[in-house]
């Protein structure tokens, strides 16, 4: 074990540490991986021994680890975990934090922020009595500050103590296998990059659908909505990674890849006709869940339609749709070909990113017979369906744990793109409640307001599922 190098997790009670990371680093653990993590520290205002807290610990990894589960592997990774009590919002506790260092001769740092982000100040300010901490790494959770003007607020205070290079925005979403995998399917294969573009693709749909509600995150998510919550942050990565023109390198890493994304974000069009191009939604009963307000506006579900401005794609509309207790949990990017004559059907490619992985292509064929019949036909490959794959396949939070530790930032948001997302998000949201529009209900089960659906109908389109 490398002692020297010390993972320290803030929140280390809470639900994302228990579901995601623990499991993360039991899987790194299997994998030979663990060695370069170091020791874990796990900050936590309860009353646990470490020998506590790990047999609390166990359970979870047992259920949540991608990999199977044995006591041999499970204890190599408790050996180096280790809890330590603390009020991590007490700036004086952070002297007795140092000695506790200190006495796991700690000298390198990183630190996950697996808190809300009203407490990331606090946290910063506490480290600058821990030795070392200035010159470590810090992971932070999303979202990344309310609005734009906290946002920039939150990065002047981390960017006053860590060094830029050193923070590491987490998206989740990016470390997912099919997201990854995107520039791959367009770049590296000729009949789809040599057709990329507006003038030969109808629309790009981008969808992340849920069956839950906001179950226990009520608090969370009544101030923050479908808009802050997966706009601003998942869904215009994923949109900035489908729109970017090709880097350099294929592989698509380090700078070349940050700067055609941030280049596809700095081309949003905000739009006049923002009754057209946005549409809120709240479902029924969503002012019942617990901790949220009785009056809420808060938007459980967002659909909007968007433009870039550049050569590329100008003129073709990107719609994007996310919400809560919908008909069905689907996240998905749908590229509609436009068709080859007015009675031909559309190619489409659909790249499935969860619960199924895989890439789906329609395309037509001449029927089979005497008639000149154009039929559709259908190839789909399910890359999760293979027992194989799931288990040579990190998931997201191993797979970015991983490059945080070998300095891979080229995965994670930066500055500059959380800066971009959010002057677009401040701005349209500003239009439509200027504008006095309504959050449209709609019922649970469902698929969102029938307001969504009118949007494209109005366009010529229609949602693809």
């Amino acid at each position: 074990m490398n002692k020297k190098l010390t993972f320290t997790i803030f929140g280390g009670t809470g639900d994302l540490t228990f579901r995601k990371l623990l499991p993360a680093l039991y899987n790194m653990s299997v994998t030979s991986k663990r060695e370069s993590v170091g020791q874990v520290i796990i900050i936590g205002r309860r009353d646990y021994t470490s020998e506590q807290y790990r047999v609390i610990a166990r359970d979870w990894v047992e259920k949540f680890a991608r990999l199977p589960y044995t006591e041999k592997d499970y204890d190599r990774l408790a050996a180096g975990i280790f809890y330590y009590k603390m009020d991590f919002t007490d700036e004086k506790a952070y002297t007795q934090l140092n000695e506790f260092y200190e006495e796991m001769e700690a000298e390198s740092h990183i630190f996950y922020f697996a808190v809300a982000p009203r407490f990331f100040s606090s946290i910063v300010t506490g480290l600058a009595h821990v030795e070392h901490a200035c010159h470590g790494k810090v992971v932070l959770e999303k979202p990344f500050g309310e609005n734009l003007t906290a946002a920039k607020e939150l990065n002047e205070k981390m960017e006053s103590f860590f060094q830029p290079d050193n923070i590491y925005r987490i998206d989740h979403y990016l470390g997912k296998e099919m997201v990854r995998n995107i520039q791959t399917i367009r770049f590296a294969n000729p009949i789809f990059s040599g057709v990329w573009d507006a003038e030969h693709i109808e629309c790009i749909q981008i969808s992340a659908l849920e069956e839950v509600g906001v179950e226990t995150r009520g608090g969370y998510y009544d101030h923050s909505g479908a808009m802050k919550d997966m706009v601003q942050n998942h869904l215009f990565q994923i949109l900035s990674i489908v729109a970017m023109e090709q880097p350099g390198d294929l592989m698509l890493a380090g700078e070349e890849m940050h700067r055609e994304q941030i280049r596809v974000l700095s081309s949003l069009h905000t739009p006049e006709d923002i009754e057209d191009s946005l549409v809120l939604g709240q479902y029924r009963g969503y002012r019942e869940e617990k901790a949220v307000a009785e009056d809420s506006l808060t938007e459980s579900y967002a659909a909007m339609k968007v433009f870039l401005d550049n050569d590329r794609w100008k003129g073709m509309p990107f719609y994007i749709r996310t919400g809560k207790k919908l008909g069905h949990r689907e996240m998905q990017v749908l590229v509609v070909f436009k068709p080859a004559a007015p009675h031909v059907q559309s190619n489409i490619l659909n790249i499935k990113i969860q619960p199924t992985e895989g890439v789906y292509l329609q395309f037509n064929i001449k029927r089979p017979g005497e008639e000149d019949e154009i039929a559709q036909a259908k190839m789909d490959f399910c890359q999760s369906c293979s027992f194989i794959n799931q288990m040579n396949t990190p998931e997201a939070y191993e797979r970015l744990l991983g490059a945080c530790v070998r300095g891979e930032r080229f995965w994670f948001s930066q500055w500059d793109q959380i800066e971009a997302s959010w002057k677009y998000v401040d701005e349209i949201r500003k239009r439509y409640h200027d504008r006095k529009l309504p959050v449209y209900a709609y019922e649970p089960g469902s698929y969102g307001p029938y307001a969504a659906e009118k949007m494209l109908e109005k366009a010529g389109d229609h949602w693809l599922d």
